[in-house]
């Protein structure tokens, strides 16, 4: 066995002690990683695209700098979601970016109800915002917008009035 073989951690300590140093006597330390690690991803008339899901919903989302304006399916979001909460709900990713007002949104959604389709835009919308701006995914990951939600309608089962409750019972 020579003196440089390894059995253990205690054997790696002791050979790191007689270590020298690179040439020119500087200690070598590993490059810190450059910000941001994603580049910015927008095609050709400067828009980001991104999907988001919810339930049964689609949502295609396209965000380009701009007023504010917010289209769903042709219309305005007034319209479309005409529940105050539904356009809290769309708005979310703006509040926690600081970034209401700067961007036009164009989207189209299909399938679901309306708080589905909502859930689908904000995920949307988050998606295409990491990628307009890389920076900001931290932020909208940490409030978890960029997380799809998984949860769906349990399906109905054979025998069963619904996905669960039994038909009612009847003694005679």
């Amino acid at each position: 066995m020579s003196e440089n073989d390894v059995k253990d951690l205690s054997d790696l300590k002791d050979l790191t002690e007689g270590a020298e140093l690179a040439e020119g006597g500087e200690e070598i330390t590993p490059a810190a990683p450059t910000m941001p690690l994603r580049d910015k991803e927008v095609d050709q008339y400067g828009r980001a695209y991104a999907t988001g899901r919810r339930k049964d919903a689609v949502a295609r989302v396209w965000l380009k700098p701009g007023t504010g304006k917010i289209t769903v399916n042709g219309r305005d979001q007034e319209v479309y979601f005409a529940r105050p909460t539904l356009r809290l709900v769309i708005n979310q990713p703006f509040q926690v970016t600081d970034r209401e007002g700067q961007y036009d949104i164009v989207a189209t959604v299909k399938g679901g109800g309306l708080s589905g389709q909502a859930g689908a835009v904000k995920h949307g919308i988050s998606q295409a915002l990491a990628r307009f701006e890389p920076a900001l995914r931290s932020a909208v990951k940490a409030e978890g917008f960029l997380t799809r939600d998984s949860r769906v309608v349990e399906r109905k089962k054979f025998g069963r009035a619904k996905a669960r409750r039994s038909f009612q019972f009847s003694k005679r």
